[in-house]
């Protein structure tokens, strides 16, 4: 799979997911999160769990565990990604004559530049 291919995956996905997502959760996950209601006392439940994803996500690009998954699957990493070019393409390596898209470094939902 290519870079293209990983972009087509997310833009999917996002479409997929839309804006609300109904998550069940087990009794650990629910006493987790009650716990956390209680010490952080958000307006809505759910700014929590999208922090939660934001935690996750961080830590995923900081561990490496993000490009690892990136590059086995799409043998790319997640600043090829965020760039919309490979090192190969940057470097004038194979590739190097394809469009490149710069325009992705300017979408909101990037917003996770390393």
């Amino acid at each position: 799979m290519t870079l293209d291919d990983l972009d087509a995956d997310v833009t999917d996905g996002a479409g997929d997911l839309g804006e609300e997502l109904s998550v069940s959760l087990d009794r650990e996950t629910r006493t987790e999160l009650a716990m956390l209601v209680a010490a952080f006392e958000p307006d809505d439940p759910d700014e929590l769990l999208r922090r939660g994803v934001h935690a996750l996500f961080q830590t995923a690009v900081e561990t490496g565990q993000l490009d690892f998954h990136l590059r086995s699957k799409y043998d790319v990493t997640y600043d090829e990604y965020l760039s919309g070019m490979t090192y190969d393409q940057m470097t004038g390596g194979a590739g190097a004559g394809r469009e490149q898209r710069c325009h992705r470094t300017t979408h909101d939902d990037r917003r996770y530049q390393f």
